[in-house]
């Protein structure tokens, strides 16, 4: 049924009279008035014809048709148009309350052949008229929700809201009412609120851990010809400690080799708990067995499985089975469910012992030896013994690896271990020798140490300078062991027994003091003395030595303070006075003021000519094209024959030979012997070739001979080798050799002097 509302308007107009002053005369005013109501449309509407809204008209309308009806405002012209005459309004279009649920005009009606206003204008309303042509929706789908497995019936899951875009006052079109269309028997869903409640008891997520369910929202309160629209929802049960953990067998076999080491992994073994995260953490331990002490257990952090290793080393022969017992518990217990406990599991470990072929073993951890040294090849050090712990007791076999005797001293017999030297052995050269011994079946080495017994083999000797100054202490050397009560005795060598210069007195305890028997040493004639001394051992057997003592002479004060040892120059006698040695230096300064100013004259008197030859110095620049010899100059002499004339004659004296005495020669007995060279006349010699040689260069060359001589024809002075005593020498000769052994004539030609350098005993 289509109903509409018709607005009237009732407009009385009244013309005034004017009567001023007549009595009873009435006085009428215009009145006008709209009868308004609102306007519906009902939305959604297809029908072929546009429809009526509604009529508008006034009460100044005589049906002449001198009325005009306009219509403005939302939708004038386009959606609602009106009969200008009629005043009726239609719809044009079809509506939809969702998009715009009301529409404002405005009506006004006014004169046609004027256009002027008859009424003012009003506004009224058209309102979109619902009807159910919306779904309700789940704008938030799909949902996800979570509930504690075991929970309660009743309990809260979520709440699901859905909307609907019709009008909520007007009608049932837009009251909703929920429904579960899957997910029975497990949930429920409130018809009104949408909240999503559990529907049985004790829901376990180890059987089933997540449910789709579909909810339904019906409008028009769910009636037949209502619109509805479904959602889901994935609700997931989350896990509690609801279940101990479980070993899957009661007795676990495990296995070990007693050649296993302590921190090897014997075995693993893990408790099942269907729960997650904490809830199935396990927690292991032993709580009982005979291989507590031989056994320990721990927890792998990534698989959480029980990890059985070795503790302490097994032994096949000594037991062969062990037994442990493991508890696996949970970590974290839900008070809610101790009464479902308890929360722990046993398991029994059986663990047998497997025979491996063991390394011999050493009866000791090392050995010690001694040997003396120089001992004959082949001689005994010892035995090494090593046996088989297997239950075959396979026979040893014994070798030394060569890197630990590189040099390869020592030999072992491969069956019975005795270890005999290769060569004889030097203590001084190497007191110890580590070396080790592997015994096979399977390689197991033992360290063997050999000591170098010592045997006085090195006679005792020392360096040591001593400088005159007092009494001088030296230290013996000596590279063979001090036994008990050993000790060195000192005395002269025999050639210096009887010189005057030095005593030398033995302290018996392995030290000896050199004393001067003499004073006025000066170093300007001889700043060292060399004093041979000999050294005994009282060893077996006994060895002596003869060694140098360097004396120096040194300056001292007269507290023996040692002030300088060096070489000093040449000094004024001490007898000079102060007043003396001023004058001489003043006569030094005189003179050298003398050659200074002497000096300077000359240089004044040559300057012009200085600056004359450095004016033509450009005019006196000589070329010479001229190359030198080259490798010619160097080749002319052959200079390995003067650097060894020995050789030239093919002499060639051993060194190693402590050559003989030699007498000193007199002079005028004659050139040298027929073995020694005169380089004088060898110069001159090659000299006379290279003149009368063609192929020599024609022009001086210039060759360096580095030839020292062969020592004096005087021979040795030295008196430390001199098989004659001090009574037979005689130096008178020394007067004859000229100026140069003119100190040593002084010194030596008389016998009252002292014979000082008497061990001194070089080659002049």
């Amino acid at each position: 049924m289509w109903g509409f509302f018709v607005l009237v308007g009732h407009l009385a107009l009244h013309r005034h009279k004017q009567g001023a002053g007549k009595q009873g005369q009435v006085l009428h005013r215009s009145k006008r008035g709209w009868v308004w109501n609102q306007f519906f449309v009902i939305e959604e509407y297809t029908g072929p014809d546009p429809v009526l809204v509604g009529r508008l008209h006034s009460d100044v309308d005589s049906g002449d048709g001198n009325i005009k009806y306009i219509l403005s405002g939302e939708g004038a012209g386009t959606i609602f148009v009106i009969d200008d005459k009629t005043g009726n309004i239609h719809a044009t279009k079809t509506l939809d309350r969702e998009e715009q649920a009301q529409y404002t005009l405005t009506a006004q009606a006014v004169a046609r052949d004027t256009n002027k206003p008859l009424e003012p204008p009003s506004e009224f309303i058209v309102k979109v008229q619902d009807i159910n042509d919306n779904p309700p929706e789940f704008l938030h789908g799909p949902y996800y929700a979570r509930v504690p497995e075991m929970s309660n019936v009743g309990t809260s899951v979520m709440q699901v809201t859905a909307t609907d875009a019709d009008d909520p006052t007007y009608g049932n079109s837009a009251r909703l009412v929920y429904s579960i269309l899957q997910g029975q028997p497990y949930f429920s869903v409130e018809p009104q609120t949408g909240i999503i409640r559990t529907a049985l008891p004790n829901m376990d997520r180890e059987a089933r851990q997540e449910y789709d369910v579909v909810i339904q929202a019906k409008d028009m309160g769910g009636h037949m010809g209502g619109l509805s629209g479904t959602t889901e929802v994935k609700i997931t049960l989350t896990d509690v400690n609801d279940n101990p953990p479980k070993f899957p067998q009661s007795v676990y076999p495990m296995s070990v080799s007693e050649d296993k080491v302590p921190g090897e992994e014997v075995g693993r073994l893990k408790a099942k708990d269907p729960d997650l995260g904490d809830n199935g953490l396990v927690n292991y331990r032993l709580i009982d067995g005979d291989g507590l002490g031989m056994f320990e257990l721990s927890t792998d952090s990534e698989t959480r499985e029980a990890v059985i290793k070795l503790k302490k080393m097994v032994d096949f022969e000594t037991k062969k089975t062990y037994t442990l017992k493991v508890e696996g518990s949970n970590t974290y217990v839900d008070p809610q469910f101790l009464a479902w406990g308890p929360y722990k599991d046993e398991a029994t470990i059986k663990i047998s012992v497997e025979d491996a072929d063991e390394p011999p073993v050493f009866v000791a951890p090392s050995y010690t030896f001694e040997v003396e040294e120089n001992a004959p090849e082949g001689t005994l050090v010892g035995r090494v013994h090593a046996k088989d712990t297997d239950v075959a007791n396979n026979p040893v076999r014994y070798m030394i690896p060569r890197y630990t005797d590189v040099e390869q001293f020592f030999s072992i017999n491969s069956e019975d271990g005795m270890i005999t030297t290769t060569r004889p052995l030097d203590r001084e050269t190497q007191a110890w020798h580590n070396i080790s011994v592997s015994a096979t079946e399977i390689d197991t080495k033992v360290r063997v140490n050999i000591k170098v017994k010592d045997v006085n083999d090195n006679a005792p000797e020392f360096k040591y300078t001593a400088i005159i100054c007092g009494t001088n202490v030296f230290l013996i050397l000596d590279k063979d062991e001090m036994a008990h009560r050993q000790h060195f005795t000192f005395s002269l060598a025999p050639e210096v027994a009887h010189n005057h210069n030095f005593s030398l007195k033995d302290n018996r305890d392995s030290t000896a003091s050199v004393y001067v028997l003499r004073k006025g040493f000066s170093r300007l004639t001889q700043d060292v003395y060399y004093l041979p001394i000999e050294i005994n051992d009282n060893g077996f057997p006994a060895m002596s030595s003869t060694n140098t003592l360097t004396i120096r002479v040194c300056s001292c004060d007269s507290k023996d303070t040692i002030l300088s040892c060096n070489v000093e120059p040449y000094v004024l006698p001490a007898g000079l006075s102060t007043g003396a040695l001023i004058a001489i230096l003043a006569c030094i300064v005189i003179l050298l003021a003398i050659v200074v100013l002497f000096v300077a004259l000359r240089r004044q008197k040559k300057e012009p000519l200085i600056v004359f030859e450095e004016e033509d110095i450009r005019e006196n620049i000589i070329t010479y094209d001229d190359e030198g010899g080259g490798e010619e100059d160097t080749e002319a002499f052959d200079i390995a024959t003067l650097q060894n004339p020995d050789g030239a004659n093919g002499f060639l004296p051993r060194k190693d030979i402590k050559p003989e005495l030699q007498y000193p020669i007199r002079p005028g007995i004659g050139r040298p012997a027929a073995n020694s060279v005169d380089v004088d006349d060898f110069i001159k010699t090659r000299i006379a070739e290279a003149d009368s040689d063609p192929t020599a260069p024609p022009y001086d060359s210039i060759q360096i001979y580095g030839y020292e001589g062969r020592g004096s024809l005087a021979g040795s002075l030295s008196s430390l080798e001199s098989v004659t005593t001090e009574s037979d020498l005689d130096y008178d000769y020394l007067q004859s050799w000229g100026p140069r052994f003119k100190k040593l004539a002084d010194l030596y030609g008389t016998k009252d002097c002292s014979i000082n350098d008497a061990d001194d005993g070089e080659d002049s």
